[in-house]
């Protein structure tokens, strides 16, 4: 199914930075082993939510989990994630029916967005429908940074098209947003009133869609560009960042505590751009494209034997095993791949530990505990280069 020009999931970007949705049209989608296993993780929640609510048989559920099994994206932990989903979808559906016996499960519901987005259109994953409360809960597979449902512009934009494809069977008036990201063990829950909300679509949303849509409106840079595909050629973020990078010192041989503070709080978005923009060249350079002062030339590699059997053959001939053989166990990550979340707890976890990590200067808004300093710990990170 194609992705609408302002899809619901890209609303944060093209609502700061209006022109971006379609500067983006000039560049090819560029899928991802990321993208191909959030997409398989949203099939099989699909099935399972369908079956859970009995909207589909169990043979038709076997059949369609069979067919995704045979992915090479699916795995043990896979299952074990998306039940404990379906699980909470099932929690809410029974707390809802408790207060509203016809509440309705809405799974991969289609929603007409079109009175405030241009040709808009999306499908939210789960909505749950009472007397009173409209609920959206959206699943994020992924594993990189924890999402926060708390004024979540693609589930404020899903709770309006819920509101308006079912208000006229119940009386609603508070929208519940949830995001689910198992993988992180993050549940996230934003409450709005249906009041609140169509006001912020109608001061907010309808406006900066309406610019999107032209192209219109001003370019800005800022954390949405993350996931932009203009992203390494844009102007406005190198303009941006190269304006963080021209940083005013003061007086003195050496930077002062705020000077660092100033420098730390930009080094990571120069260091992503400047990673950006080299991994856009590099693709560009191989199609072709010529770069004043760069060349493309043969990276170092490792050598390798052509015929691996044949040189063990060999080498059994002139040498015992153990000077010819290692054998080394298999990393923890790769373990609990094979054997699966649970059955890895139950019959190693015993033998694991995570040791205390070494500290990371960050950001106060991290979420993590401040490390707190003592002379064993020093003693332990003596290695870390000032």
């Amino acid at each position: 199914m194609p992705h609408a020009l302002l899809s619901p999931s890209g609303a944060s970007r093209w609502m700061a930075c209006t022109p971006s949705a379609r500067l983006e049209e000039s560049f090819k989608d560029s899928g991802s082993s990321y993208a191909a296993e959030g997409t398989l993780a949203h099939e099989l929640a699909e099935v399972l939510c369908r079956h859970m609510d009995k909207q589909i048989s169990v043979d038709e559920m076997v059949s369609r989990v069979d067919e995704i099994g045979k992915s090479e994206y699916f795995d043990a932990d896979m299952w074990e994630y998306l039940t404990a989903y379906v699980g909470y979808v099932q929690e809410c559906l029974t707390e809802a029916r408790a207060a509203t016996p016809d509440a309705i499960l809405d799974i991969e519901s289609r929603l007409d967005l079109h009175e405030w987005i241009p040709d808009g259109f999306g499908t939210a994953d789960v909505v749950i429908v009472s007397d009173g409360l409209l609920h959206v809960v959206d699943l994020k597979y992924g594993k990189g940074v924890p999402v926060t449902a708390d004024n979540n512009m693609q589930l404020m934009i899903y709770g309006l098209g819920a509101l308006d494809k079912y208000d006229y069977l119940f009386d609603l008036h508070t929208v519940r947003l949830t995001i689910y990201q198992p993988r992180l063990d993050v549940i996230s829950t934003w409450e709005i009133s249906a009041a609140d909300l169509r006001q912020w679509a109608e001061t907010e949303l309808k406006e900066k869609a309406r610019l999107a849509f032209e192209g219109s409106g001003a370019y800005a840079a800022d954390d949405h560009c993350r996931f932009c595909k203009a992203k390494a050629s844009c102007r406005a973020r190198a303009e941006e960042n190269l304006r963080l990078a021209r940083y005013d010192f003061k007086d003195g041989p050496l930077l002062t505590n705020v000077e660092i503070a100033d420098i730390l709080r930009v080094a990571e978005n120069l260091k992503d751009w400047a990673d950006d923009v080299s991994a856009y060249a590099l693709q560009q350079a191989l199609s072709g494209e010529k770069y004043d002062g760069f060349k493309l030339v043969e990276g170092r590699s490792n050598r390798t034997f052509t015929d691996e059997a044949a040189a063990k053959t060999v080498l059994e001939s002139i040498y015992s095993p153990e000077h010819i053989y290692t054998t080394k166990l298999k990393g923890i990550t790769d373990l609990e791949k094979l054997m699966g979340k649970k059955t890895f707890t139950e019959i190693l976890g015993k033998f694991v530990v995570k040791p205390t990590g070494k500290p990371t200067l960050v950001s106060v808004m991290d979420k993590r505990p401040e490390w707190t300093n003592n002379s064993s710990a020093i003693a332990d990170f003596q290695d870390i280069s000032a």
